[in-house]
């Protein structure tokens, strides 16, 4: 069967499958499809693919042959609970998505319930009786999130252990701890460690090739930054330029900063490529991601400036956030501006832009943020999503077909220090709703376009907000099939390099000395050399030795201006071809 596109499959109402969920049900019940099938199950696939629908029809097939006689659905969000009930009327299966611990019994009208986790880490023996009580089939939502905390794990196998059927869900299995996720099952692979094992596994990659998924666009934004410490010290840095971990961090927060300028201008640019994309898809709508209430409120007030037209606010202790959310869905508002609420999940197929304005860097929130971008409704549309360029998230943005599976055990070093654990241990936790005190006051924070990830490539060259090179990539059209996308971006970059041959070749910009450009020159090369050490793992100095073979000229410290240009040139021409 071939993938099916929204006309043939809409959002959870399935009664054709597409390509994929029709093998995931072949995995579980046999090619003849009279399999019994197993008692557990873990389904990895890509956000937007259609989790809902498959899980939905699998409960609906074991409803009918009577393998099961309830359904309780476990999900990371109250938001959640409601969207799972919605979907699941639609295909004729009733779901309380308001039962709460206190009533104790499901009332006879539905066919299951759905609770969050925390619900069943409160009261796991509850949850025990009730599924031991009839056969009952546990869908586990992004099944991840019960290995929160080992009690949450311990909660989990205590109330499910006795279920006649364990289907769990994930789009991104992996998980930066070890604790195990409650009935996964791992493997121990021929370097000793321990990995998850999925029984049906659908990746970014199947899906974008299938068209089950949108492409992605990646605008990575750069730019100075400077900021005052609480001594009274004044720093400078540049976003995007190699630099220490303390370094990269306060740049980040300083052009995150509501009080600078970075955040208002990849804003205004955001708003402009939204235009852009409604030319396509008319309805298309954008996303904020923030890392607290203060600075989406904030943002909210910018993108009102910016367009004119306010933008709905999503905060993670609203009690009215799942009708907000569900109201922007159902209408052509621009902008919705969101703390933790639209990580994960929850589906607004319309989100056509996104900015990723929060300092979360793990690869997981980054993998579920983008995941609200990438479901496709008519073949070609395309999704754009704003970063700052830091290097964690250029590294997140070029791996986005990359599968994982969740680690269990990790290598011992013998002086029993894990450099990754003690990282991880001695770094701020984000903490969104908790107004903790800056270590620094932004003094000024400006943004410069610096590329476009795509592909595993990099195009584009570092221009000013407003230029005429920034609105080349800002004006992609909206509907293009992937390949077209690549060619389009090529074509522009090439444009770019030989714009800047023809300047550089001409008389002399009567604003930069000699020494000026050629600095100039040497920052921008810097910044691309710990981009590609970042996606290599090359040392910086074997990059430099390595682009000097290749474009020739002497050390960098001796380069004149037209070797720096050639070495920019070859390191862009490098991230272009790679994949």
């Amino acid at each position: 069967m071939p993938p099916a596109f929204p006309e043939r499959a809409a959002w959870g109402t399935a009664s054709s499958l597409r390509a994929w969920q029709q093998q995931a049900l072949e995995a579980y019940f046999g090619t003849n499809g009279e399999g019994p099938g197993p008692r557990d199950f873990l389904t990895v696939a890509t956000p937007g693919a259609g989790k809902t629908t498959f899980a939905l029809r699998l409960a609906r097939e074991l409803l009918e042959r009577r393998i099961i006689a309830a359904i309780t659905v476990v999900c990371p969000t109250e938001h959640l609970k409601r969207q799972w009930a919605e979907s699941a009327a639609r295909v004729g299966i009733k779901i309380d998505p308001e039962f709460q611990n206190a009533q104790g019994r499901v009332g006879k009208d539905f066919h299951g319930v759905a609770v969050t986790y925390a619900t069943v880490a409160a009261r796991p023996a509850l949850h025990r009786n009730r599924t031991e009580a009839r056969k009952t089939l546990i869908i586990f939502d992004e099944v991840h999130h019960a290995g929160d905390g080992l009690s949450w794990g311990d909660a989990v196998r205590e109330a499910f252990e006795p279920a006649t059927r364990r289907l769990a869900l994930s789009g991104t299995p992996f998980r930066t701890d070890i604790n195990p996720i409650p009935f996964v099952q791992y493997e121990e692979g021929p370097d000793g460690i321990r990995r998850s094992r999925a029984d049906y596994t659908y990746g970014y990659g199947p899906a974008l090739a299938d068209g089950v998924v949108r492409p992605v666009i990646f605008l990575a934004y750069s730019g100075e930054m400077r900021w005052r410490t609480r001594a009274g010290d004044e720093l400078a840095a540049t976003l995007g330029e190699p630099l220490t971990q303390d370094q990269t961090a306060q740049a980040w927060r300083a052009a995150l900063d509501p009080k600078g300028n970075w955040i208002k201008q990849v804003l205004a640019a955001a708003d402009r490529r939204l235009t852009e994309l409604r030319r396509a898809i008319p309805d298309a709508g954008g996303l904020v991601i923030a890392s607290d209430h203060e600075s989406a409120r904030a943002y909210a007030k910018m993108l009102r400036e910016v367009c004119g037209q306010g933008a709905t606010v999503v905060l993670s202790d609203d009690p009215t956030a799942s009708k907000k959310i569900k109201q922007f869905g159902e209408s052509e508002d621009r902008w919705m501006v969101a703390v933790r609420m639209v990580s994960e999940g929850v589906d607004i197929p319309r989100l056509a832009v996104g900015v990723y304005a929060t300092s979360t860097s793990t690869p997981l929130f980054f993998a579920q943020a983008i995941g609200r971008f990438v479901r496709a409704r008519k073949r070609g549309e395309t999704a754009s999503v704003f970063l700052p360029s830091v290097p964690t998230l250029m590294g997140h943005a070029n791996e986005m077909e990359t599968e994982r599976d969740h680690v269990l055990d990790r290598p011992v070093r013998e002086d029993g220090l894990d450099d990754e654990l003690l990282a991880e241990a001695n770094r701020q936790q984000d903490n969104p709703d908790v107004g903790e005190e800056l270590p620094f006051e932004t003094v000024e924070a400006s943004a410069t376009f610096d590329r476009v990830l795509y592909d595993g490539g990099e195009f584009g060259m570092q221009a000013q907000p407003g230029s005429a090179e920034e609105e080349e990539f800002l004006g992609i059209p909206g509907l293009l099939e992937p390949e077209q996308v690549t060619a389009l971006l090529r074509k522009r970059q090439a444009e770019q390099i030989a714009n800047e041959r023809k300047r550089k070749t001409g008389d002399p910009r009567e604003d930069r000395t000699a020494a000026e450009d050629i600095a100039a020159l040497r920052k921008e090369l810097n910044g691309l050399v710990g981009a590609w050490n970042h996606r290599t793992g090359k040392p910086h100095g074997v990059i430099h030795t390595e682009l000097r073979q290749s474009c020739g000229g002497p050390p960098i410290a001796q380069a004149s201006a037209d070797d720096v240009r050639k070495r920019i040139a070859k390191i862009r021409e490098w991230a272009a071809k790679r994949r």
